[in-house]
């Protein structure tokens, strides 16, 4: 019954489309929600983000991280529903189905007697570069969640804790030639196969391992999108190939750049689109380890990016723990458990608890 309610919430917030950049119509329906369970001084909007619950409390803050933006939609015709034990729709794993246990906690919680100050962050454009994200200017405006105790982002997890996130940098390498008839190739220099000595390093360099605080995660370097040629019959003088490098927790955004200009190795001009940094693991913190106990599953390396980065670089102690899955995550036919919204919602309420 638990279960099945949140999911019928998590469905209609689904319902409400929210693609990045288009959080508005969602947006507005959290802000009145939390308006009436909060004082208009305890939430704070700041474009279409918000941050809900006491402001000033001298019990420790606890704060649960959402997302509201989704990734655009495939145009798959799939129609938002529940179907067994499965949650359908764009957003249900990444991540309405957190936003709806969220919700549901504030909702059922005694708030004023819990032992934890409960801060409910919403947040617009985080499936876009790391400077768009709406958290930062919201924890501009709500500076006191910098002092939380604990942080949680509810981003997919498997119901399992994962800790820390690996760094994420793009970076376009431009390779350049001189036009020619294809017919007479000798008379030009092809832009694409300039870069065939970089791209062929490039697939042979195997991911890396690297161990922080007992959690192994994967460095790894991938050419993802490439662009070049004007048509079938003209040698290419230009070609652009984006690389997007995943690094490991406690390495520098600086030292991730230095590791792409070692790989090119002067072969191309190299230019940075987009740099976000690791996230560090949690650990020690009381709150990260009885949360861990909830799960009854060992904690996980988050193999992946997320604005646990942001957290623990304004010093927060945070982790990755949400209902979603992390395979459905962006994709097609976008799915979740509705049991998992069940537990979730249960280990939560015992840690907020104390129980």
């Amino acid at each position: 019954m638990l279960a099945r309610s949140l999911a019928e919430r998590a469905l209609a917030l689904i319902r409400i489309p929210s693609v990045i950049g288009h959080e508005q119509a969602l947006a507005n329906v959290v802000e009145a929600w939390a308006l009436e369970r909060f004082e208009r001084a305890d939430v704070v909007r700041v474009s279409n983000s918000l941050a809900a619950g006491k402001r000033s409390d001298p019990r420790p803050a606890l704060c649960l991280v959402g997302h509201l933006d989704t990734v655009p939609e495939n145009p798959d015709g799939t129609e938002p529903r529940i179907e067994g034990d499965r949650l359908i729709g764009l957003g249900a794993s990444d991540m309405k189905g957190s936003l709806a246990v969220m919700m549901a906690l504030a909702d059922a919680l005694p708030l004023d007697t819990l032992p934890f100050n409960l801060r409910l962050v919403f947040y617009e454009r985080e499936e876009g570069p790391f400077l768009e994200s709406g958290l930062g200017p919201l924890f501009q405006a709500a500076p006191e969640l910098k002092q939380a105790a604990f942080t949680i982002a509810m981003e997919p997890t498997d119901g399992a804790v994962q800790v820390g996130c690996v760094g994420s940098l793009h970076a376009k390498l431009s390779f350049l030639g001189k036009a020619a008839h294809s017919a007479r190739p000798w008379q030009g220099t092809n832009a694409i196969h300039a870069a065939a000595g970089v791209l062929t390093d490039l697939a042979a360099r195997e991911r890396r391992e690297v161990v922080v605080s007992g959690h192994t995660f994967f460095e790894v370097m991938s050419a993802t999108l490439a662009k070049g040629g004007r048509a079938r019959n003209v040698v290419p003088d230009a070609f652009e190939v984006n690389v997007n490098y995943r690094f490991a927790p406690g390495k520098r955004v600086d030292t991730a750049k230095e590791d792409v200009l070692a790989l090119v190795n002067g072969r191309c001009a190299v230019e940075f689109t987009d740099l976000a940094p690791s996230g560090g693991v949690c650990a020690g913190n009381p709150h990260f380890e009885k949360l861990v106990l909830l799960t009854g599953r060992p904690a996980e390396a988050k193999q992946a990016w997320t604005d646990v980065a942001r957290l623990s670089e304004w010093g927060l102690d945070a982790v990755n723990y949400g209902p979603g899955e992390t395979a459905q995550a962006h994709q097609k036919g976008e799915s979740a458990s509705v049991a998992a919204l069940g537990h979730a919602y249960v280990a939560l309420t015992k840690l907020l608890t104390g129980t």
